[in-house]
């Protein structure tokens, strides 16, 4: 072979090696984040981009009907970062997924309630006896549901629990299938026209069951990409605090309350009232002992025992403290 040929060849090589590589490099940029309709400060961080512009990702933003739809598409790999509430996420770690919970991106309080149809008879928990309630199974609404009845005495094999996502509990409610549900924005908003609320999360929550929306990732591709999670945390940050301090001044014809009934499918019109419901911590807030400096474990520990008894899963973990991390949230604090 001649020497000209040769160094062709050594060309082709060269550059089939740096296309190679360059095709691995975007690879590694890129991120698919599964969300869902909660009406959170995570919308305006999608909706500005400025975490792509911080970081040079890519992020796909796949929406999900249900945190149970989330930890599935973990599972399988499609997926790197989910939005799930405290309810799916112990299952996911029950069941051995290597994923870390690093944000709280919302103290859920009155955002999830428990609402009957008018016309039921339904004005307590105790009214359910013989009642029809559809709730997304494994959700922080189908625990609080279950906890709650617990704790009054309820028996909840006498009371017909259906397993519905969202979507479902709005047509089904629309339908006269059911006499009542827990469940969240937008469908909460839509529902209260025609019923009552007989608990909310936080009325639960105070009964020793708190539950929370949570942002988890998969564990070895956070460390492998730890500026992108920095930057991640830092925009969450940011966020939490523009809501937090501008939502009351906020209308429905607000940029942020279009950005937000955009990437959740909503109302404008609801969004204000629905986002007051909850609570947002900020980073310094998410260290404290509530949080992920003990409560989140806790609580998914307590999470546990209720999915355990409802044969969600085989068995419940000594400790929830290993899939929880706050490392990414004192990095960007400086600390």
């Amino acid at each position: 072979m001649g020497s000209t040929k040769r160094n062709a060849l050594k060309a082709l090589a060269a550059a089939a090696a740096i296309a190679l590589t360059g095709a691995a490099y975007a690879q590694s940029k890129t991120v698919t984040f599964a969300h869902q309709d909660m009406q959170v400060p995570l919308r305006l961080v999608m909706e500005s981009g400025e975490v792509e512009k911080a970081t040079g990702y890519k992020i796909n933003w796949r929406m999900f009907s249900g945190g149970g739809d989330v930890i599935r598409a973990m599972s399988s790999g499609d997926v790197q970062m989910g939005e799930v509430g405290s309810s799916p996420l112990t299952a996911a770690a029950s069941q051995g997924q290597d994923i870390k919970m690093f944000w709280v991106s919302a103290d859920i309080a009155d955002a999830e309630a428990l609402v009957s149809r008018n016309g039921t008879n339904v004005n307590s928990i105790k009214d359910l006896v013989g009642k029809r309630v559809g709730v997304p199974f494994v959700s922080t609404a189908h625990y609080q549901l279950i906890a709650a009845m617990n704790k009054e005495g309820v028996d909840a094999r006498k009371v017909d629990v259906l397993n519905m996502r969202p979507p479902e509990v709005a047509a089904a409610w629309e339908r006269g299938d059911i006499d009542a549900t827990f469940i969240w924005d937008p469908v909460l908003a839509k529902i209260k026209a025609k019923g009552k609320v007989i608990a909310t999360s936080g009325s639960i929550g105070a009964m020793g069951f708190p539950t929370f929306e949570a942002i988890a990732v998969n564990a070895k591709w956070a460390a492998e990409n730890e500026a992108f999670m920095v930057a991640f945390v830092k925009a969450l940050n940011r966020a939490s605090a523009q809501v937090r301090d501008n939502l009351a001044q906020w209308t429905p014809d607000s940029p942020e309350i279009k950005a937000v009934a955009k990437w959740t499918r909503a109302d404008p019109k609801d969004v204000p009232a629905a986002m007051s419901l909850y609570r947002f911590p900020s980073a310094e807030d998410q260290l404290g002992a509530n949080w992920l400096g003990g409560g989140v474990a806790q609580a998914m520990g307590n999470t546990a025992v209720f999915l355990k008894s409802q044969g969600r899963i085989q068995e419940a973990k000594p400790s929830y403290a290993g899939n929880v991390t706050d490392v990414y949230v004192r990095k960007a604090l400086g600390k």
